[in-house]
């Protein structure tokens, strides 16, 4: 079975290239965006199978891209990030159709099982 396409979005620069790195050694290939309109003109060029997606980011947040998506492209899975979330922020983030929800810093096979399971159609939130 091929990979799915992944969409990073974080505007942790740092963080994100790493995560990037991460996933291409183990046969990925994610694209990455640093801001969330970046992100949203990505999805609109070329839909991913999924999108990883922070929370906490200036202008535009993870919230209002992700609004944004699930107008969009409902259909499509979306995992948020956050190294500063709160459990109103999970709550929020479900409400909003995340199919998952992690914390900073995650384990990078945390993150695979979630890719994994979102992009075969379960999408329980963890």
């Amino acid at each position: 079975m091929e990979e799915p396409n992944i969409l990073l979005i974080d505007d942790e620069e740092a963080f994100v290239t790493t995560l990037q790195e991460r996933l291409e050694m183990r046969g990925f290939s994610p694209r990455v965006a640093l801001n969330g309109q970046a992100g949203l003109d990505m999805i609109t060029q070329e839909p991913p199978d999924v999108v990883v997606l922070d929370l906490r980011m200036p202008g535009m947040s993870g919230l209002e891209v992700l609004r944004r998506i699930r107008k969009g492209w409902p259909g499509l899975p979306v995992i948020m990030l956050s190294g500063h979330g709160s459990d109103q922020d999970f709550e929020s983030c479900l409400n909003l159709g995340a199919a998952r929800y992690h914390k900073k810093p995650l384990d990078i096979d945390v993150l695979l099982e979630s890719i994994r399971a979102v992009t075969q159609g379960n999408h329980p939130a963890r």
